[in-house]
C-alpha cells in the first residue's frame, strides 16, 4: 500500500513537472514574441520564464531517479536548484519593481542595492560545502562540517530571509507603484494587482517552506538523526517535492493570468483577445500531457515498453492539435455570424428611388451588434462631430432607448493626434461611459464613440478597440453619405418640382391672360385708328375722344395704355417668382462683398444694425477660393441672413435686431459667422410656419464641398450660423 500511494505521488509529481515545463516555455515565449516594446524588463521577464521552463525539463527528467545515485547530472542539478531558490525571489522582485516604475524612487534604489549584494552574497556561498554541502556527501551521510549559528544551519537562515526580504520589497511595489509610462499601464496594473500579488504570496510561502525543509534535512545530516536512505525519507523528500511544484503551478497559472489578460511585461497598450484563449489551451495541453506521460513513467500503471510512451504523447499532440483546429474553425465561423450584420446592404437605392419609404440606412441595427455582440459593452454612444455633425443627427445609443449625454465641452480638444486610442471619462458626466473612442478621417476628429464597461468587468482588448474605430468610422461615413444623398434628391426633386410648376404657371398667364390682354390691345389699337381717320383724315394722328358712362371723356389711345402696363406688370411678376442668380456678382466681386451688396440692396431695412468684421487678410482669402465654393459659401450665408431677417423679431416689429457678420481664417479653413441678437431660430421658425428645409438644403450643399454649417441659439438671446469652407494651407 505504501509502494503504491509512493508511486501515485510520483506520477502526480511527473505530471506537474511536465505542466510547470510546458507552460513556463509557453509563457516566457509569449511575453519575448509578443512584445511591443522589448525593454530590459521584458527580457528579464521573458528569459527568466524560459530558464525557469528549462531547469524544470531537467527536473522533468531526474524525476523517479534513484535519488541515491550519484552521477555529474544529479550533482549539476542539486546545484542548480539552489541557485534558482536564491535567484528566483530577486529576480522577481526586480521584475516587479521595474514592473511598477519604482526604481526611480530613493527608496527601492537603495534596497535593491542591499538586495543584489546579499544575492551576490548567498550565490557565492552556494559553492562552500560548508553552508550547502554536496550531493555526494550528503547521501553517504558525511557531509563533513556544515557551518552553524547554534543548531541552525546557516543555509535555513540566511535564504529564506534573503527569499521573505525581496518577496516583501516585491508586495510594496505592488502596493505602492508609480505612474506608468504605458497607455492605460495605471488600469492594467490595478486589474492585474491581485494575482500578482498572490503570486508574490506563493512564493513566500514556498520560500519559507524550502528554508524550513533543507534545515531540518542540513541539520539531521549534520547530527545524524535522519536515515537518508529510508522510504519513509524517499517518500518525505517526493511530496514535499510535489508540494513546492504545486505551489510553483499554482504561481505560473496567476502570472499567466496576468499576462494574457492584461498584457504585462509586453509594452502594449491594450491586451489581445485571443492572448488569454491560447493561454487557457496551452494550460489544458499541459495538463493532460503531463497526466499521461506522468501515467506512463511513473511505474504506477503497467510497465510499457518506452516505444509506446512515445506513441501515446503522439497520439495525444495530435488529438489535441485536432482539437484546437476544431475550436478555430469554430471561432471563425461564429466571427463571420458576427460579421454579417456590418457587411450586409443597406437597401439605399431602393429606398433612394422610392422616397415614400424611410430613406435612414438603418445604422442602429450594426451598431447595436457592434456593442452588444462584438463589444459586450453595457451601454455606448456614437456621436458625430465637425463636418459630419450635421448630416449624422444627434447620434446613437446602446442599448436602445438610452438618452444620448452632453459632452464635454473640452473633450475633442484632447485628442491631439489619431494616435491616441482612447481617454477615460468621468461615468457621471457621460451617461455611465469611462472610455471616449476617437474617430478620424482625412478631415480631422470626426466623431467620438463612448464606451462603458464591459459586462464582464474585463478590459477591452486591442482588437476590439480597432474593430470598433473601424465600425464607427464606418457608421459615421455611410450616415453622412446617405443623408447627403437624400437630400441632394429631395432638393432635385424640388427643384424639378418647381420647374415644372413655374413653367406650366407660366405657359398658363401668358395663354390665358397675357396674350388675350395683347390680342385686346392689338385691336383697340386698330379701332383707334379708324376713328381718328374717320373725324379728320387730314390729322390722323390725333386722338379720338369717346365719352365713358359717367360723362367724362377718355382716350383709347390711355385705356390702351393701361393694359399694357397690367401686362407689364404680370410679366414683371412671373419674372421676379423666378429663381434669381447672383453668380455674376459673386465672381466679379468675391462671396463677402456680394453678400454685403445683396444685404444693403435687399435687407438692409430689416436690422437696425448690420456690423461687418472682415479683416483685409481675410477678404483677399475669400476672394481666392474656388468660384463653387465661392457661390455655395453666399448662398448659405444669404439664406441665414434672410432668415435672421424672417425670424428674428418674431412678429414684434419695435423689438431691436442687429446683425454681425465676422470673417476668420485658420490654418486649412475659411469661417464665417453671422450672429443675430433676436427671439432664437426654433421658437421664431415655429410661430412664423417655417420648416428649416433651407438650412439644411445648404448644410447639404456645404458638406457636399467639403465644409460645413453648424446652427447654435438661445431662446431669446441669439442665433448663430457658422460656415467653414477648406482652403489650402497657409503659408508661414
Amino acid at each position: 500500500m505504501r509502494l503504491e500511494l509512493l508511486l501515485l505521488v510520483d506520477w502526480a509529481l511527473i505530471a506537474v513537472s511536465f505542466f510547470n515545463t510546458i507552460a513556463m516555455t509557453w509563457l516566457g515565449l509569449t511575453v519575448l514574441l509578443n512584445a511591443e516594446r522589448r525593454r530590459w524588463g521584458t527580457w528579464l521577464a521573458g528569459g527568466g520564464l524560459l530558464l525557469s521552463g528549462l531547469f524544470f525539463a531537467g527536473h522533468s527528467a531526474l524525476v523517479g531517479r534513484n535519488l541515491f545515485t550519484v552521477t555529474n547530472e544529479t550533482e549539476f542539478w542539486w546545484r542548480t536548484g539552489w541557485l534558482l531558490f536564491v535567484a528566483g525571489p530577486f529576480l522577481w522582485y526586480l521584475v516587479m519593481a521595474w514592473y511598477s516604475n519604482v526604481l526611480t524612487t530613493r527608496m527601492h534604489r537603495v534596497w535593491l542595492v542591499v538586495a543584489s549584494l546579499l544575492g551576490l552574497t548567498g550565490l557565492a556561498l552556494l559553492f562552500s560545502n560548508t553552508i550547502i554541502p554536496s550531493y555526494r556527501d550528503l547521501v553517504r551521510g558525511t557531509p563533513g562540517t556544515i557551518l552553524t549559528v547554534g543548531v541552525m544551519p546557516v543555509a535555513a537562515l540566511v535564504y529564506p530571509v534573503f527569499s521573505l526580504l525581496c518577496i516583501v520589497l516585491a508586495l510594496s511595489a505592488l502596493r505602492s507603484p508609480q505612474a506608468s509610462d504605458r497607455f492605460l499601464g495605471d488600469v492594467a496594473r490595478l486589474r492585474a494587482r491581485p494575482w500578482l500579488i498572490g503570486a508574490s504570496l506563493l512564493l513566500l510561502l514556498l520560500g519559507l517552506a524550502v528554508g524550513l525543509v533543507a534545515g531540518l534535512v542540513l541539520y539531521s545530516v549534520r547530527f545524524q538523526r535522519l536515515n537518508l536512505v529510508s522510504l519513509e525519507f524517499v517518500a518525505l523528500l517526493i511530496a514535499f517535492d510535489l508540494f513546492a511544484s504545486a505551489l510553483i503551478a499554482v504561481v505560473i497559472i496567476l502570472l499567466g493570468r496576468a499576462v494574457a489578460s492584461y498584457e504585462l511585461f509586453t509594452g502594449k497598450p491594450l491586451p489581445s483577445g485571443g492572448l488569454f484563449r491560447e493561454w487557457r489551451r496551452s494550460l489544458i495541453l499541459a495538463a493532460g500531457y503531463g497526466t499521461v506521460v506522468g501515467w506512463s513513467l511513473s511505474g504506477f500503471g503497467p510497465e510499457v515498453p518506452p516505444i509506446f510512451t512515445l506513441v501515446l504523447a503522439t497520439m495525444l499532440m495530435t488529438v489535441f492539435f485536432a482539437l484546437l483546429s476544431w475550436r478555430t474553425f469554430a471561432e471563425r465561423e461564429r466571427s463571420i455570424v458576427s460579421l454579417r450584420p456590418f457587411v450586409a446592404s443597406q437597401q439605399l437605392y431602393p429606398r433612394l428611388l422610392h422616397p415614400e419609404t424611410p430613406l435612414e440606412t438603418d445604422p442602429n441595427g450594426p451598431f447595436q451588434a457592434l456593442c452588444g455582440d462584438v463589444l459586450r459593452a453595457e451601454r455606448a454612444y456614437l456621436m458625430a462631430l465637425g463636418p459630419l455633425a450635421a448630416l449624422n443627427g444627434p447620434g446613437l445609443a446602446y442599448p436602445p432607448g438610452a438618452t444620448l449625454p452632453r459632452l464635454p465641452a473640452d473633450l475633442p480638444a484632447r485628442f491631439a493626434t489619431p494616435h491616441h486610442i482612447l481617454l477615460p471619462l468621468n461615468p457621471a458626466e457621460a451617461g455611465g461611459a469611462i472610455w471616449a473612442v476617437p474617430l478620424w478621417n482625412e478631415r480631422g476628429l470626426v466623431g467620438l464613440l463612448l464606451l462603458g464597461p464591459k459586462q464582464d468587468d474585463t478590459l477591452y482588448t486591442q482588437e476590439e478597440m480597432e474593430i470598433a474605430r473601424a465600425t464607427g468610422e464606418r457608421l459615421l461615413d455611410t450616415g453622412a453619405s446617405a443623408e447627403l444623398a437624400r437630400r441632394l434628391m429631395g432638393l432635385q426633386r424640388q427643384r424639378l418640382a418647381e420647374t415644372q410648376v413655374l413653367d406650366r404657371r407660366t405657359r398658363r398667364v401668358l395663354h390665358d391672360e397675357v396674350l388675350p390682354q395683347l390680342h385686346a390691345a392689338i385691336l383697340q389699337i386698330a379701332d383707334c385708328r379708324l376713328q381718328i381717320a374717320e373725324y379728320n383724315p387730314a390729322q390722323s394722328n390725333l386722338e379720338a375722344v369717346q365719352y365713358t358712362s359717367d360723362g367724362n371723356l377718355e382716350s383709347p389711345l390711355s385705356t390702351l395704355q393701361s393694359q399694357l402696363i397690367a401686362t407689364h406688370r404680370q410679366i414683371a411678376d412671373l419674372l421676379h417668382d423666378m429663381p434669381a442668380t447672383a453668380a455674376a456678382d459673386v465672381a466679379r466681386l468675391g462671396p463677402v462683398a456680394a453678400l454685403q451688396r445683396a444685404v444693403n440692396l435687399e435687407l438692409a431695412s430689416a436690422f437696425d444694425r448690420v456690423t461687418w468684421h472682415v479683416p483685409p487678410d481675410v477678404q483677399a482669402a475669400t476672394d481666392s477660393i474656388s468660384s463653387l465654393h465661392a457661390e455655395v459659401l453666399f448662398y448659405a450665408a444669404r439664406e441665414s441672413i434672410r432668415n435672421a431677417a424672417r425670424y428674428g423679431r418674431n412678429g414684434d416689429g419695435g423689438r431691436p435686431l442687429h446683425l454681425t457678420v465676422t470673417a476668420a481664417r485658420t490654418d486649412d479653413n475659411l469661417g464665417l459667422t453671422i450672429h443675430d441678437d433676436g427671439v432664437g431660430l426654433g421658437a421664431s421658425q415655429v410661430a412664423a410656419g417655417g420648416s428649416g428645409q433651407g438650412l439644411a438644403l445648404h448644410s447639404t450643399m456645404m458638406a457636399v464641398i467639403g465644409g460645413a454649417l453648424t446652427v447654435e441659439s438661445q431662446p431669446n438671446q441669439f442665433t448663430r450660423v457658422t460656415l467653414t469652407v477648406p482652403v489650402g494651407k497657409r503659408e508661414t
